[in-house]
C-alpha cells in the first residue's frame, strides 16, 4: 500500500487541529492564527499533491483506488468499519479544495483585517475546511455524514458570522434549516442501505454498498411503485445533495447565504459546501446506475440519472433567469452559483462523472475568482454591494477588472481560451446526445445564453461609464461636498494581498479547460482509468464542430445583447430604472422577486408549519396535557378517598376494635393476681350463681 493513503487522514485533521489551537487561544493572536490556518491548508495542499501524484500513470488499467479500513466500534455481534480511499476523484477534489481553501484563507487576511472577531473567523475558515477534506476521503457513509454535518455546522457559524445583523442570523437558520431537510433523506437512504447490504463501506474489496455484489442484491428487491430499492436509496441520497447543492425546490437558502463576509461566499458557493452534494452523486454514481440501459457513449439511463438530469436541466434554468434581474453584486453570482451547480448535476445525469467533475473543478476556480473579485470590488466601494451604485470602477480598480473579465468570459463559456467553455460544452454535447428527451439540451442552451447576458450585465454596470457611488452622498447634501470630499470616498483598489490569489486563480480559469477539450480529453482519461489521446482531428468532427460553433453563437449573443443593454446605454443615475424593468416591467419584477418563491414557501411550507406547530402545542396543552392533568385530579381525588376510608373506616373500625379488646384484656388481667383468696371468691361467687341458675331454671 503507498504510504500516502494510509496517511490520507493528515490532510483534514491539519485543519482541524488548526481551528482547536486557534479556539484556545486568546483573541489578540491573529497572526498565530492566520500562520496556523493558512499553514494547514498548505501542508494539505503538498499532502493532497503526493496523493495526486500516486494516482497518476493508471490510464489504460482501470481506474486507480486503494482503501484503508478499520474497525471503529461494534454493536451486536457486528463491527462498522470506518476509512479512506485514494482514487482520482478523491485526489482532483483534496488538490482543488486545498488549493481554492489557501488562496481564499489567504485573501481573508486582507478582507477581515479590521474585523474584531478575525480569530473566531479563521477558527470556523478552518474547521470548515476540515469538514469538507473529511467529506472528500471519507470511504464510509458514516464518515462522509458525519463530515458533512460538519460542513452544514460551520456553514451556518459563517454565513451567521456578522451575527448582530438580524439579515445575517436570519440567512444562517434558514441555510441550516433548509439543509436539514435534504440531509434527513441522506439519513433514511443511509439506514436503509446498511439494512440492505450490511456495510456503509463504498469500497471494501468487492463487498462495498456501490460494488456489484451489493448492487445485485438491491436491485432484485422492489419497493414502491416496482422500482429497485437501489433507485429509491439513490433518489433518497439525491435528496441530501439537491439541499447541499441548492438545487430547486431546496435553493432559497443558497442567495440568502450572501449576508456572510466574501471569503464565506468564495468557499461555500465555489469549491466546497456546493460541490460537497454534487461530489456526493459522483462518490455513489455506481448506485445511481445501476440496473441502467446503456445509452449513447456508453453512459447510462436509469431512474435516479432521469431525475437528476431534470432537476439540473431546471435549477440551471431557473436560476439563470432569476440573475438578470438582480443588483446585489454577490446575489448575481448566488444565482449563478445555483445555476452552474444545475449544469453540473445534469453533466452527472446526461454524461457520466467525468462530464459533471470537470464543471465542477473548472467552476470552483472561475467562480471563486469571481465572488473574491467581487469581495475586492466591495472592499473598494467602502461595503457597497449595489451594482447601480458603482460603475466606471476599471479605472480605480485595473487589476481587480482584468482579472474579474477572465472570470466573467470563463463564466459565459467565451469560446476556446477560457475553462467554462470546454466544461460547459461537454455537458451540452452529453445532453444532445441524451436518448431519454432533447428538452434538457434547450434548457441548458438558454441557461447558457442569460449567463453570458447577465455576467455582461454586471461588468457593464460595475466596471463601465462613470462611478455613480458619489450620487447619493450629493443628494443627501444638497451638493455641498467639494471635489476633495468627493475623492476621499472614490473606489481604491485592493492590497496585494487581495488580489494576488485573484491573479493566481484568473491563470486557473484560463489553463484549466485545456485538460478536458476533446481533441485532448486527458480529465475524462484521469478520472475513468481508460486510454486517451491527443487528436485535433476529434475538434473538427461534424458533431463536436457544430456543437462548438452553435454554443459560441449563443455566448456571443449573449455578451452582445448585454453588451448593447448595458454597455452602450450606461446608466446615468442610481434612481433610473432597469432597461429590461422599462421595457417588461411585470417581468422583470417576477425576476427580482425571484419568481416569489420564497413568498411562495412562506405562504405555504411555513404557514402549514406554523399551524402544525400552533396545533401540536394546543394539543400538548389542551388534549394531551389535559388528559395529564385529569388523571392527576382523578389521582388526587381517589387518594383522598383513599385516605378517608383509611382513617375514617378501617382505621376506626380497627382502633376500636383494638380498644375494646385491650379493656377486656386490662378486665381480665385484673383476675390473674396470683392470691388464692381471690380466686376462692371468685369461685364462690361463681357457684353461687350456678346455683341460682340452675334453681331459676327448675322453677322455670
Amino acid at each position: 500500500m503507498i504510504w500516502i493513503v494510509k496517511n490520507l487522514w493528515l490532510i483534514p485533521v491539519l485543519p482541524l487541529f488548526a481551528a482547536g489551537i486557534i479556539a484556545v487561544n486568546k483573541q489578540p493572536a491573529r497572526k498565530l492564527a492566520a500562520t496556523l490556518a493558512i499553514g494547514s491548508m498548505a501542508l494539505g495542499f503538498v499532502l493532497s499533491l503526493c496523493a495526486f501524484a500516486a494516482t497518476l500513470g493508471h490510464h489504460g488499467d482501470g481506474v486507480f483506488r486503494e482503501v484503508f479500513s478499520f474497525p471503529w466500534i461494534q454493536f451486536g455481534g457486528q463491527w462498522m468499519d470506518i476509512g479512506w480511499v485514494l482514487d482520482p476523484l478523491t485526489a482532483i477534489m483534496l488538490v482543488m479544495v486545498t488549493f481554492v481553501g489557501m488562496l481564499i484563507f489567504i485573501f481573508s487576511v486582507g478582507y477581515m483585517a479590521h474585523d474584531k472577531n478575525f480569530m473566531r473567523f479563521f477558527c470556523f475558515l478552518a474547521l470548515f475546511a476540515a469538514g469538507m477534506l473529511g467529506v472528500i476521503i471519507a470511504n464510509n457513509l458514516f464518515l462522509f455524514f458525519v463530515s458533512w454535518e460538519i460542513v452544514g455546522l460551520t456553514s451556518y457559524l459563517l454565513i451567521g458570522f456578522w451575527y448582530h445583523k438580524p439579515s445575517a442570523a436570519a440567512a444562517a437558520k434558514k441555510a441550516f434549516i433548509t439543509t436539514r431537510i435534504g440531509d434527513l433523506g441522506l439519513l433514511l437512504g443511509m439506514v436503509w442501505l446498511y439494512a440492505e447490504t450490511g456495510t456503509l463501506n463504498f469500497y471494501d474489496a468487492g463487498k462495498g454498498c456501490v460494488e456489484s455484489g451489493a448492487l445485485a442484491t438491491m436491485l432484485t428487491h422492489a419497493t414502491i411503485g416496482g422500482m429497485a430499492v437501489s433507485t429509491v436509496i439513490g433518489l433518497l441520497i439525491f435528496l441530501g445533495a439537491v439541499g447541499k447543492s441548492g438545487q430547486v425546490p431546496l435553493h432559497v437558502w443558497l442567495p440568502d447565504a450572501m449576508e456572510g463576509p466574501t471569503p464565506v461566499s468564495a468557499l461555500i458557493h465555489a469549491a466546497t459546501m456546493v460541490a460537497a452534494g454534487v461530489f456526493l452523486v459522483a462518490r455513489v454514481y455506481p448506485l445511481m446506475a445501476a440496473g441502467g440501459i446503456i445509452g449513447a457513449h456508453g453512459v447510462p439511463v436509469t431512474t435516479s440519472l432521469t431525475v437528476i438530469t431534470w432537476v439540473g436541466a431546471i435549477t440551471a434554468i431557473f436560476a439563470a433567469s432569476i440573475a438578470v434581474a438582480q443588483n446585489d453584486i454577490k446575489r448575481i453570482l448566488a444565482y449563478s452559483t445555483v445555476s452552474q451547480l444545475g449544469y453540473m448535476m445534469m453533466g452527472l445525469g446526461v454524461g457520466g462523472v467525468a462530464v459533471g467533475m470537470f464543471h465542477l473543478i473548472t467552476h470552483a476556480f472561475f467562480k471563486a475568482l469571481l465572488f473574491l473579485g467581487s469581495g475586492s470590488v466591495i472592499h473598494g466601494c467602502h461595503e457597497e454591494q449595489d451594482v447601480r451604485k458603482m460603475g466606471g470602477l476599471k479605472k480605480y480598480m485595473p487589476v481587480t477588472f482584468v482579472v474579474y473579465a477572465v472570470g466573467m468570459l470563463a463564466l459565459a463559456g467565451f469560446p476556446l481560451f477560457f475553462s467554462g467553455f470546454w466544461s460547459k460544452d461537454e455537458i451540452l454535447h452529453s445532453a444532445h446526445n441524451w436518448p431519454v428527451s432533447h428538452i434538457p439540451f434547450l434548457l441548458g442552451c438558454t441557461g447558457a445564453l442569460f449567463t453570458a447576458f447577465y455576467m455582461t450585465r454586471q461588468v457593464a454596470l460595475v466596471f463601465f461609464g462613470n462611478y455613480r457611488g458619489h450620487q447619493e452622498e450629493a443628494n443627501h447634501s444638497a451638493h455641498a461636498h467639494s471635489h476633495a470630499s468627493e475623492s476621499s470616498h472614490d473606489p481604491h483598489e485592493s492590497p496585494a494581498v487581495m488580489t494576488i490569489p485573484l491573479v493566481i486563480l484568473a491563470g486557473f480559469a484560463v489553463l484549466l479547460g485545456f485538460v478536458g477539450t476533446p481533441a485532448w480529453p486527458w480529465f475524462d482519461g484521469y478520472l475513468t482509468g481508460e486510454e486517451f489521446s491527443f487528436s485535433f482531428s476529434k475538434l473538427t468532427e461534424p458533431g463536436t464542430l457544430g456543437l462548438m460553433v452553435g454554443s459560441a453563437l449563443i455566448v456571443f449573443t449573449g455578451l452582445g445583447l448585454g453588451w448593447f443593454l448595458y454597455g452602450k446605454r450606461q446608466r446615468k443615475t442610481v434612481a433610473e430604472k432597469d432597461v429590461l424593468e422599462a421595457a417588461q416591467p411585470f417581468v422583470y419584477k417576477l425576476l427580482e422577486n425571484k419568481y416569489y418563491i420564497d413568498e411562495i414557501y412562506e405562504a405555504t411550507v411555513i404557514r402549514l408549519n406554523a399551524f402544525a406547530a400552533w396545533l401540536c402545542d394546543f394539543a400538548d396543552q389542551w388534549i394531551f396535557g389535559g388528559a395529564v392533568l385529569l388523571v392527576k385530579y382523578i389521582t388526587v381525588g381517589l387518594a383522598w378517598l383513599y385516605r378517608l376510608t383509611d382513617e375514617y373506616f378501617v382505621n376506626l373500625g380497627f382502633d376500636t376494635g383494638c380498644e375494646a379488646l385491650r379493656e377486656g384484656g386490662g378486665g381480665l388481667s385484673k383476675l390473674h393476681t396470683g392470691r388464692v383468696q381471690t380466686y376462692l371468691r371468685v369461685i364462690g361467687v361463681a357457684l353461687v350463681a350456678l346455683i341460682i341458675f340452675l334453681i331459676w331454671g327448675r322453677k322455670a
